[in-house]
């Protein structure tokens, strides 16, 4: 058997739905096609520790100094960035709505 490989928008929505707090880790893993609990409980240390360079790497391929291939250009670097700043603000807002929410209770 070899290694599963996830593209980087899938642990991206893996990250975003368990922290949104809607689905359990068994129904993300379910709907993501994701095999072991191991696997979302990495990509959530990952995203903790502020190493979303991980999310772009291929298996075997753990780059720290650069965070990532010399090859990816600056432009590349600055839509991850984006991207994920993106996606920070997104979960953000599903938080404060919530809050809000158990407020009025």
């Amino acid at each position: 058997m070899g290694k599963n490989v996830y593209s980087s928008e899938v642990k991206w929505a893996v990250v975003k739905d368990k922290l949104s707090g809607e689905l359990t880790t068994n129904e993300i893993m379910e709907k993501h096609g994701i095999k072991n609990k191991s696997q979302v409980e990495t990509w959530m240390k990952w995203y903790r520790a502020n190493e979303i360079y991980l999310f772009d790497q291929p298996i075997g391929k753990q780059y720290t100094f650069g965070h990532g291939p010399e090859l990816a250009s600056e432009d590349d670097k600055r839509e991850r960035q984006l991207s994920h700043l993106k996606m920070e603000n997104e979960i953000l807002k599903k938080y404060m709505e919530i809050e809000r929410e158990l407020k009025k209770k």
